[in-house]
């Protein structure tokens, strides 16, 4: 990984071409965290906000992100997902929501930013949701976990 694929001889952004590269089973998993006050967390782990099911909502606000990764980020492809699960630890203690999401294809490039993307607009469905009652919400550490597949294989971060 020595130079930027995403840029022609010209220095022109493109798209990299997919082609030639083989039919790979493709899983990559990512994170983001939600910081809510004791007060806001409590009404979303009880299920008391007015707005709804707010962890409910925000799977399927991610579910439907990772399926239109490719709308929104510039380079990325349209890939057929063969499965997306998101997973959200409520910790009381630090009063915050760990989003997880886990995305699978089988295709010829990684799922890498439909995992990432779906983390993101999870946790940006939790704050819209409880922007009413608490507005110094935090959106932190969007990050990639776990990828395999592919040619670059397998990674899983340290």
């Amino acid at each position: 990984m020595d130079k930027l694929t995403h840029f022609n001889d010209s220095g022109r952004a493109r798209m990299v071409d997919v082609g030639d590269k083989a039919k790979t089973d493709r899983e990559a998993v990512a994170s983001a965290v939600v910081y809510l006050n004791a007060e806001t967390y409590a009404l979303v782990r009880d299920g008391r906000l007015k707005k709804g099911d707010v962890l409910a909502v925000s799977q399927v606000a991610g579910i439907m992100a990772a399926k239109r990764t490719s709308d929104v980020i510039p380079m990325c492809h349209p890939v057929m997902l063969t499965g997306c699960d998101i997973n959200f630890n409520l910790d009381d203690g630090s009063s915050t929501i760990t989003v997880r999401v886990t995305v699978r294809c089988s295709g010829e490039t990684g799922v890498e930013m439909e995992a990432l993307t779906a983390a993101s607009v999870a946790a940006l469905t939790i704050y819209d949701m409880c922007k009413a009652v608490q507005r110094d919400i935090v959106i932190g550490e969007i990050k990639l976990l776990r990828k395999s597949g592919g040619k670059s294989g397998e990674y899983t971060l340290s």
